[in-house]
């Protein structure tokens, strides 16, 4: 059903999206739309599958408008980079856009084995490019003896200010600016002292 809605949608009222990541909608498992770069004009992020079974991940595919064409453009393609999938529940990509322009990228496993995770980036659009703002992270052994704070890990991390909390206590590493191409997770892991 998800699918169909966004091939409706892709179809009926961005009709250049397919052809320009060379992807058909049907391949699409999450989108978002909002106003990457404040020009008063919708644009779009997709994650799509790669669409065959080479045993890649998802990529993500980032549109922009230009108000006076009224047609999207593709400002960002990066084919395997993101972690998911639709045959299992609970490790499905999600993107939501945010009501300051940025939006988030999450991954998660919250289905299969001892430790189930969820991670967000937030991603923002700065100096004509993508980058990510905020690092989010949380997990929880579920077979961990005692439970309480032994069974979980969090952090919540502005990669702009290198500042954030992790276990509920303040970290503070160095500000960066980092490309969405460039990211690395160990980048905000390092900072909130997960690894």
């Amino acid at each position: 059903m998800k699918s169909r809605i966004a091939a409706l949608l892709l179809s009926a009222c961005l009709p250049a999206v397919a052809t320009a990541a060379d992807f058909p909608a049907d391949r699409i498992i999450a989108m978002a739309s909002g106003d990457w770069n404040k020009d008063g004009t919708p644009d779009l992020a997709v994650v799509a599958t790669p669409g065959d079974d080479s045993g890649d991940d998802n990529g993500i595919y980032v549109y922009v408008a230009k108000p006076e064409e009224s047609r999207l453009t593709l400002a960002l393609s990066l084919p395997n980079s993101i972690w998911g999938n639709l045959t299992m529940y609970g490790q499905e990509p999600e993107l939501a856009a945010l009501a300051n322009g940025s939006f988030t990228l999450t991954t998660k496993n919250e289905s299969v084995g001892r430790n189930r995770w969820r991670q967000s980036l937030t991603i923002a659009y700065r100096n004509f490019d993508f980058i990510v703002a905020g690092y989010t992270y949380s997990s929880y052994d579920t077979i961990a003896e005692g439970g309480g704070e032994n069974s979980t890990t969090d952090c919540d991390l502005n990669v702009l200010t290198g500042k954030g909390k992790s276990g509920g206590r303040p970290v503070a590493g160095k500000a960066q600016f980092v490309l969405l191409k460039d990211w690395k997770d160990e980048i905000g892991r390092s900072i909130c002292g997960l690894d």
